[in-house]
């Protein structure tokens, strides 16, 4: 009985929730008991992030009881308003949860320029920066503290010296046209980028205010597009990679494309993010939908294993994943 809680506890420490448990699953040969995960969405109908109940099948954020646990947005945060916000919170384009010395942190970023860490529930500010018009894409944190972006127009991954300070803007780049995704990788200690073409490895080298990325491997990508990079928790060592046209599996030990679970179901055109949660091993899918004011939003998820849909009402979702701080 005592270790059914331990795991209990555990899982719920992860994903930052109170309450029972709620189902036993099996995930990478682990049985495990745990609480629903959550989904957060980078909205662009309201330019907001919302961290909302996976059990509800539907979510409505225009009031309470609509199954939003947690919402965050630029405009109006007085810490961020020499970042101008207005112009360079438009159309959210990224929302992950990371770790760091026992903190949680909302990363995000716009194509209007705009990159933050943010305390995650406290909402203010660890690191912010304006990139540019660039089109920032994807964030991500690093173990030390800094923090790197992907730019598509930009073509570059940069590497802020974010521990420096607030608004620290010092980094170091490397070009990556169509740069689209970027994940730190910390069983091999490299940071992953997505471009349109490559999937590349970088190792961080320098110290922390004087940080140096140096390509260390490159990869053609089966199809053109690259967009999403995120790991394959059901599979550690492994990264979800979606294009214009197909999503895969990228083995990081094997460095190559690997085939994978319900493949033919899940891949498929103009999947903007992709993830499985790491305790149940449900696949969460955001590809556009026809009608959707935003042509490349959704205000519908889709599900596989088991099989379902999320619909956030009058939504215009980019990218959704799991609310969870696991890297691999």
């Amino acid at each position: 009985m005592r270790r059914v809680w331990v795991a209990v506890l555990a899982a719920l420490t992860v994903l930052g929730m109170s309450g029972p448990a709620t189902a036993q699953h099996t995930v990478g040969g682990r049985s495990t008991l745990a609480a629903v995960t959550p989904i957060v969405a980078a909205d662009q109908a309201t330019r907001s992030v919302y961290v909302l109940d996976a059990e509800r099948t539907r979510w409505n954020a225009e009031g309470p009881g609509g199954g939003v646990l947690w919402s965050w947005r630029a405009d109006g945060r007085a810490d961020l308003a020499d970042l101008r916000p207005a112009g360079s919170w438009s159309n959210p384009s990224e929302a992950k949860l990371r770790e760091m010395d026992g903190r949680r942190y909302l990363l995000t970023t716009a194509s209007g320029g705009l990159a933050a860490v943010v305390r995650y529930p406290e909402g203010t500010s660890y690191w912010a920066a304006d990139t540019g018009s660039g089109n920032a894409h994807s964030i991500e944190l690093l173990p030390d503290g800094n923090v790197a972006v992907a730019a598509s127009k930009g073509e570059y991954v940069r590497l802020y010296a974010a521990s420096r300070s607030t608004r620290a803007t010092e980094y170091t780049q490397v070009a990556l046209a169509g740069a689209h995704g970027v994940h730190w990788d910390p069983r091999n200690e490299l940071l992953w980028a997505l471009g349109d073409r490559e999937l590349v490895a970088l190792a961080v080298g320098g110290t922390p205010d004087y940080p140096a990325l140096t390509v260390v491997h490159r990869r053609a990508l089966p199809t053109r597009g690259g967009h999403d990079l995120a790991p394959v928790f059901a599979s550690p060592g492994r990264l979800w990679v979606t294009t214009s046209s197909a999503v895969y599996q990228y083995a990081t030990s094997e460095r190559q494309f690997v085939s994978y679970p319900l493949q033919s179901r899940i891949s498929g055109r103009s999947v903007k993010s992709v993830g499985d949660d790491p305790v149940t091993g449900q696949v969460l899918v955001a590809r556009p939908e026809p009608g959707n004011p935003c042509v490349w939003c959704t205000s519908t998820l889709t599900l596989y294993q088991p099989d379902g849909t999320r619909t956030l009402l009058r939504g215009g979702m980019y990218k959704a994943r799991w609310w969870t701080s696991y890297r691999s």
